[in-house]
């Protein structure tokens, strides 16, 4: 009963949802986490996570903070993303993110709740 009880507990403290295939309103791949739709946009050193409602419109990203690791061949990098803009975090890898990279976020909102996804 116990074990029953740890995995219905475990199961729900690390649901999210991938959007699979769905892309946001900017082109970047989708994930839910902490409440939110995450839209992860890569360009050269630029990362970009666009915070969006359940119905895609931008909302604030005042009291979010974040930070992604990005996996490329052999080498790991962690990107702090700091808020830029009215909705949206920002970072800047040292070096172009490749194509296909994967990229672990974490992330946590202005309430405190955190959570962690992959793209």
């Amino acid at each position: 009963m116990i074990v029953a009880a740890m995995t219905l507990w475990a199961s729900a403290a690390v649901a999210q949802h991938s959007h699979g295939s769905m892309k946001g309103p900017n082109g970047g791949p989708m994930q839910d986490i902490v409440g939110i739709h995450a839209e992860l946009v890569l360009a050269g050193n630029a990362v970009t996570l666009n915070i969006l409602d359940e119905a895609n419109k931008p909302i604030a990203a005042k009291g979010f903070s974040g930070s992604v690791l990005i996996v490329s061949g052999g080498s790991r990098e962690t990107v702090q993303l700091v808020p830029a803009g009215d909705s949206a975090l920002k970072g800047e890898a040292k070096n172009p993110v490749a194509a296909g990279a994967p990229v672990t976020l974490v992330l946590k909102n202005a309430a405190g709740k955190s959570g962690q996804v992959k793209f």
